[in-house]
């Protein structure tokens, strides 16, 4: 149990199961702000080219902890960029691999580097069925790409010709539907049978889409999933501060150059590794729900994967905590959410 006084939490240090942090001096550069915060990451796979198999994971795995700062104890748990071409036997060797937790499912074009992203569920029951036989996670972003379908409803719509066939017709496979954003997904999630869990990030729990046309267009508030209304974004702290363990933490922080976002056709995706925890710590502060955040951070996720719980503790202390306008990321600049502005909380360091 998390240790509270009145500006002061203390608790399990927690995971962040989903993140993305590219490769080469990006990487290293945004590196350091999850290893502060978090103990480990499940680490997305769409780089260019992506991480299609084992030994593809098990080389950007070693990158990883190359550039970790020094007396870092950060663990990156790394996934499997599902494509059609995709087989059971590398489906097989992730399972008995160390370095392998989960295979992440990228409808063609829904996304970052999703070009290589798969275009029919049905083609891949093949590769599905010997998932659920091994008992190897599939993640899948949860969108459909469909021209004919609004950009607010693609998550909606994927529920019904998507999720909800897959689930009936894997019942023991473990799916987690990451960076859910609508009241519909949660409860979707709410009603499915205990393997089926979701990720929540800190921007879709703290923004709703009038946050993209604050006083004009804004990039850095955009990305996929597209946020949505204020009743979503209610439910959705409903949901996380709920302790139903089918609900918890990945950032889904994703890193763009400043120029990539700033652009005619900007770069979805938005920068939170910075200050995640804490941006999750003000979502269960003002909800009066603080007691409630170590088992999103630090438990549900854990569990669902099959890993032990971490053994160190973290504070964070309420006290304002000034956010930069810009990141150094490689030879560009990432600008964070908040740039400018303030974190409510702080996390207390330690010599």
């Amino acid at each position: 149990m998390p240790t509270i006084s009145q500006d002061k939490i203390t608790l399990r240090k927690g995971d962040d199961f989903h993140l993305h942090l590219r490769d080469g001096g990006a990487m290293q550069s945004v590196l350091p702000h999850t290893a502060r915060s978090f103990a480990r990451a499940l680490v997305m796979p769409n780089l260019k080219p992506p991480i299609t198999t084992v030994a593809e994971a098990e080389a950007y795995q070693k990158r990883i902890l190359n550039a970790l700062p020094e007396r870092s104890v950060f663990c990156p748990l790394m996934s499997l960029y599902l494509t059609e071409k995709t087989t059971g036997d590398e489906i097989r060797r992730a399972k008995q691999s160390d370095s392998v937790h989960a295979v992440k499912l990228y409808p063609a074009g829904a996304t970052t580097n999703s070009e290589s992203g798969v275009r029919t569920l049905e083609a891949l029951y093949p590769i599905f069925e010997t998932m659920q036989e091994v008992d190897l996670p599939l993640l899948i972003h949860g969108e459909v790409v469909d021209r004919d379908v609004d950009i607010f409803d693609r998550e909606k719509v994927f529920l019904d010709v998507g999720l909800l066939p897959l689930t009936k017709e894997f019942p023991e496979l473990r799916i987690v539907l990451e960076h859910i954003t609508t009241k519909n997904a949660v409860e979707f999630i709410e009603a499915a049978h205990p393997r089926v869990a979701a990720t929540v990030t800190a921007h879709h729990l703290l923004l709703n889409r009038n946050a993209l046309f604050e006083g004009g267009v804004r990039p850095h508030h955009f990305c996929l999933p597209i946020l949505k209304r204020e009743r979503d974004r209610e439910s959705l702290v409903r949901a996380v501060t709920s302790q139903n363990p089918k609900f918890f933490a990945g950032t889904d922080s994703a890193p763009h150059a400043q120029h990539a976002k700033e652009s005619a056709c900007g770069c979805a995706g938005i920068y939170t590794a910075f200050g995640a925890l804490e941006l999750y710590c003000e979502v269960f502060d003002e909800a009066h729900a603080l007691g409630a955040l170590e088992a999103f951070t630090s438990e549900f996720g854990a569990r669902f994967y099959g890993l032990p719980l971490n053994e160190e503790k973290i504070s964070l202390v309420k006290k304002e905590n000034p956010i930069p306008i810009s990141y150094r990321m490689g030879d560009d600049f990432v600008v964070p959410l908040r740039a400018g502005g303030n974190l409510k909380w702080r996390l207390e360091e330690r010599d």
